[in-house]
């Protein structure tokens, strides 16, 4: 005898009010997950996570309620992980796309891995495991803020390094350059780069340097320094992120 087809509107068929509030929490979670994002003003930010979780929790709705009707069919057969397998394999092209190497620095990683962890959040609300999924979105928030201090904290004593670029206009002819780096290290700074140009058009013989540094004194007090040297004219200080941001 044929199946009879299951009404459009038929909410006892996998479309009730605990469905909905499945994808209600996986929308909450998986925003949460991705305003964290948003305000480091990374890549991936509050609207693709949100839409992973949504995504990624509605297909566990179908894959636990969409075949129903069919089940019942002689011959017919379902494994609901298939589709769990597949939303596993498919955030991979979103999470690659944000993974890119600049200047031999690894960056996205950590937001390649909360996309993947924002779908494991859908799936788990999608299929009916709100504890766990609360307990990740938690324990996600823990990773990504707590871990780099603690890190820092073992491996380097507490201080949070942070790389800095300062940009020096200064007169040539005068062995300046080499007296302004040695402030930077004196000052506990580690020069990582130095870039010198000179500067056309000027009357004076002048040129600009760009230093790049590492270290946890104070940049201001730096800047300071060596703006009070007469050959230099200009200074330009831009604060850098520390090792662990930029991995994300």
């Amino acid at each position: 005898m044929p199946q009879l087809a299951v009404p459009l509107w038929d909410v006892a068929n996998g479309q009730g009010l605990r469905q909905l509030a499945e994808l209600g929490l996986a929308l909450v979670l998986s925003s949460l997950i991705g305003w964290e994002r948003e305000a480091h003003q990374k890549s991936a930010g509050l609207r693709t996570h949100t839409l992973v979780g949504v995504a990624s929790a509605l297909m566990m709705e179908v894959s636990q309620h969409g075949f129903a009707n069919v089940l019942g069919l002689e011959h017919v057969s379902f494994d609901p992980s298939r589709v769990a397998a597949q939303i596993v394999s498919g955030i991979g092209f979103i999470g690659g796309g944000l993974i890119f190497v600049r200047r031999d620095a690894v960056r996205g990683l950590t937001t390649a891995a909360t996309i993947w962890l924002t779908c494991a959040v859908g799936m788990a609300c999608g299929g009916g495991l709100p504890i766990l999924a609360l307990a990740t979105t938690v324990l996600h928030f823990l990773v990504v803020r707590g871990y780099p201090r603690l890190s820092h904290k073992l491996v380097r004593g507490g201080a949070l390094p942070a790389t800095v670029e300062v940009r020096l206009t200064y007169l040539t002819g005068r062995a300046l350059l080499p007296r302004l780096m040695e402030a930077c290290t004196r000052r506990g700074f580690r020069i990582l780069e130095v870039k010198a140009d000179r500067l056309p058009g000027r009357t004076d013989s002048a040129a600009r340097v760009l230093l790049r540094l590492e270290g946890t004194a104070n940049a201001g007090e730096l800047a300071s320094e060596l703006f009070r040297d007469d050959g230099v004219v200009d200074v330009e200080l831009n604060l850098g992120r520390d090792e662990e941001e930029q991995e994300e």
